[in-house]
């Protein structure tokens, strides 16, 4: 961390004001395609949090108490806003997560959609009326929570960052906004956004790191609506430090391990390019929804694998500002550590590397985060690579006789995001898709989200449902008023 401002400097919201951090710290963003720095954001101290929080208090009464078609209007607003800026957003987003960038456009697209979509959702918060005694009138009405905060990830910044204000803005609440450390630069453009937009300290953004900021924030007594997308450790640290100070509400979105199954039956041709673009190969795999454990039915495994194989080796790995490009560098340093420690693992474990896993070779490779996208087969339930979330450009494949053996290996693991079903049988695909422990199920198809139905994982994946109408009423909490006639 320095302490002297540069050009490349980007503030944090709080209050409506666009700011340094209290202790004049800094953290330092770098390209991981080339190790440059290209930018710095505040680094967030408790004392700032406490300002953000204080900010966000004062504002949300009167927020909540604009009718929700203003506030609707006011979101609708947000959302062109961003779009005006789509361009520079998406130039700075690539540069500052390696991901890349014909994938990346329509992230700023999608985060506007949902700002639109909860803006057409303010009326649905609606209470009951309940019979519950002869000659009385009893009913319920939904109520903000407050002051809540929404802890954002690395590999979609600026998508969860502003798509994930609609929910809790729309249901009348104040927000606070953690950016991730390793991705921080695009939500100060998100910040000069919202403090024209919206009306000062409605929404507050405070960067910094997740042990000092992150926690400041799941600690502060004012906030007890905590919103959470990460690794599970993390999200178990936060119900940890959460439930330390008081009783709050917290939904998590966390990590994936999950299954590709493949019937011998499938469209074979389709199942192959499902399997690659599953994998996310241009995210770096860095995508908890990846299908990252590959399952083909012993009488097809063989061909099958080599048409992976084939494919995923001819992957452009490369500069990922270039349209062309398919794959670019992992996020960080640490992240790269970790991918080619668990490609250690698998072949420790006796797995065979079949492609990648290697640095590119190459001038433009010699800075930044790179490695091959890797495949392995021969992966047993037993491996660290089938049972571990590698968050990486590694796909294991795994082969399996039965369907009972595919359902008990694919439920096999602390993880339960995403599946994904290959069959042409739709009675032997729904039948599986009821036996799996996956929260978000596709049945020919990989990756895709789709508004209006609900995203979020079971077992240690996390609790709570996204991109939906309880999303939003999530942020509420019932009142129950009893009228004695």
């Amino acid at each position: 961390m320095d302490t002297q401002t540069t050009k490349s400097d980007r503030p944090m919201l709080i209050g409506g004001e666009l700011v340094e951090s209290e202790s004049g710290e800094w953290i330092v963003s770098l390209n991981p395609a080339t190790e440059e720095v290209i930018g710095r954001v505040p680094a967030g101290s408790k004392k700032d949090v406490d300002k953000a929080v204080e900010a966000a208090i004062q504002a949300q009464p009167g927020w909540a108490a604009l009718p929700p078609s203003e506030r609707g209007d006011l979101l609708r607003g947000l959302a062109d806003a961003l779009m005006e800026r789509a361009g520079e957003l998406l130039e700075l987003e690539v540069r500052d997560t390696g991901n890349t960038i014909a994938k990346m456009k329509r992230d700023v697209e999608k985060a506007a959609n949902l700002q639109r979509y909860f803006a057409g959702l303010g009326l649905e918060l609606k209470g009951e009326t309940v019979p519950a005694s002869p000659g009385n009138l009893h009913f319920t009405v939904c109520e903000p929570y407050g002051v809540v905060a929404r802890i954002v990830p690395f590999n979609h910044p600026i998508s969860f960052a502003a798509g994930r204000l609609a929910a809790p803005l729309m249901a009348g609440n104040s927000v606070i906004v953690k950016p991730p450390e390793q991705a921080p630069l695009s939500a100060s453009i998100l910040a000069e956004i919202c403090a024209r937009v919206l009306p000062p300290g409605v929404v507050n953004i405070v960067t910094g790191t997740g042990p000092v900021t992150g926690d400041a924030i799941v600690r502060h007594p004012a906030i007890k609506r905590i919103a959470f997308i990460g690794s599970v450790p993390t999200g178990m640290r936060i119900q940890r430090a959460a439930a330390e100070v008081g009783v709050k509400h917290i939904t998590l979105e966390l990590g994936g391990k999950n299954p590709m199954i493949v019937f011998p039956d499938a469209d074979l041709d389709l199942a192959v390019k499902g399997a690659v673009a599953g994998m996310n190969f241009t995210h770096q795999g860095q995508s908890c929804g990846s299908t990252s454990r590959l399952m083909l039915h012993s009488s097809i495994h063989d061909d099958f694998l080599a048409r992976v194989v084939e494919r995923v080796s001819a992957l452009r790995v490369g500069d990922p500002m270039d349209e062309a490009t398919e794959m670019g560098p992992v996020i960080s340093k640490e992240q790269l550590a970790k991918v080619l420690h668990y490609i250690d693992a698998g072949r420790e474990d006796g797995a065979r590397l079949m492609c990648g896993g290697t640095k590119p070779e190459g001038a433009a490779f010699e800075r930044g985060y790179w490695v091959r996208p890797a495949v392995f087969a021969g992966v047993t339930q037993d491996m660290r690579i089938a049972r571990e979330e590698i968050f990486g450009p590694v796909l294991s494949v795994m082969r399996w006789t039965d369907v009972d053996e595919a359902v008990d290996m694919a439920n096999a693991t602390e993880y339960g995001l995403s599946a994904a079903i290959w069959t042409k049988d739709l009675k032997n695909a729904l039948s599986t898709a009821r036996r799996l422990q996956s929260g978000y199920i596709w049945i020919n198809g990989t990756s895709a989200h789709y508004l209006g139905t609900p995203f979020g994982g079971m077992k240690n994946s996390g609790i709570g449902r996204e991109e939906i109408l309880d999303e939003m009423k999530s942020y509420t909490e019932t009142k129950t008023v009893h009228v004695m006639l």
